[in-house]
Order: structure tokens, then sequence, then C-alpha cells
């Protein structure tokens, strides 16, 4: 006997910020990409520190202008609202009093256990929302991997960078970053 064919429900960002602030999802923590609502996976010390890391650099580098948030929500299009490890935005804090950032002009990702989400399903919905830089802080491999000029869902440009390598962000291209100020110490 054939199984009628079921739709799974695709939440909007609506519906998402109503279940969140309703308590849907307890005390767990969740992010909306693409429709599908995922359990973010723990934070192992590994991973806080290369979270701790990037915001320091980040913030070294973007002064004037800009706010760099650390695990706070995008609101990507209808269907989508990750919480980056670290995105630089537009504008002062006070600038998102009512909403949360529809853009970043860099995101960064420290992967270690979230290597498919980070590398396949956010590099798609950052695509599409035209964020310039992507940076994945690759923890399991101790190196950076870029990604640059969005097109379709996809990046054009992947670059992967080394420890004793250097990244100009683009939204600020006279500030330098090594790869060893994103990474953490190796034991």
């Amino acid at each position: 006997m054939a199984l009628p064919d079921v739709e799974v429900h695709r939440w909007t960002r609506k519906e998402y910020e109503r279940a969140a602030y309703a308590g849907a999802f307890g005390d767990r923590r969740v992010e909306l990409v693409d429709g599908v609502v995922y359990d973010m996976a723990p934070q192992h010390s590994p991973h806080a520190t290369g979270v701790t890391k990037a915001y320091r650099a980040l913030t070294a580098a973007f002064v004037s202008g800009f706010t760099v948030r650390s695990q706070m929500p995008l609101a990507l299009g209808q269907y989508s609202m990750p919480e980056p490890d670290v995105a630089v935005v537009p504008g002062e804090p006070d600038d998102y009093v009512k909403a949360h950032p529809k853009t970043a002009l860099l995101v960064v990702e420290v992967a270690d256990s979230s290597q498919y989400h980070d590398r396949v399903r956010k590099v798609e919905i950052y695509a599409r929302a035209g964020i310039q830089d992507y940076w994945i802080s690759n923890l399991a491999q101790d190196l950076l991997e870029v990604y640059r000029e969005p097109v379709k869902g996809s990046y054009r440009q992947k670059l992967t960078l080394r420890r004793g390598e250097r990244i100009a962000p683009l939204a600020s291209p006279g500030v330098v970053i090594a790869v060893d100020d994103l990474l953490p110490k190796r034991l």
C-alpha cells in the first residue's frame, strides 16, 4: 500500500519568532535556516574559543560605522533567521532596536561538528542574501575557508587560508587579519 505524499511545514520567520517568543522551543538553542528549525550544536571549548577570537579580531578591524554581533539573529528573507557565530553589520547597535539586521557585510561561522550545516545549508542562505564575505573557521582542518562573490545560492570564489596567512575583509580592505588570530591555539 502506497503512503500518501505529505509536505513538510516550512516555517516563516514570523511564525518562528512567534513560536520562540511564546516559549515553544524551551531552553533549546535553535535557528531557522531555509524554513527548517535546527537545534544548534553544543558549544565545546574549542568552538567557544574560536568565536571569541573571531569576535575580537573583527571588533578591532571594524571600528566606526559598524557593529560586530556574536550569535545574534540575522533576518535573511522570509524563511531564514540564522544566528551566525559572528556577523559584522552596518550601523550602530541602536539601529536594530526594532528589528534584526537584514544583511551583514561579513559573517563568520566557527565549525567543528557543524561542517555540513555551515558549508551547505548556510552557504546557500548567505549567498542568496547577498552576503559578500562569508568565512568558516574550520576547526577540524585548522584553516579558514573564505567564500566571496555570491551568485544564485552559491559563491563563485572559495579561498582556503592556513596559519601564517592573512586576509583583508572586503568591507574593510585596509585592515589585514592573521588567520592565526581567528583559529584556536593548537594543543
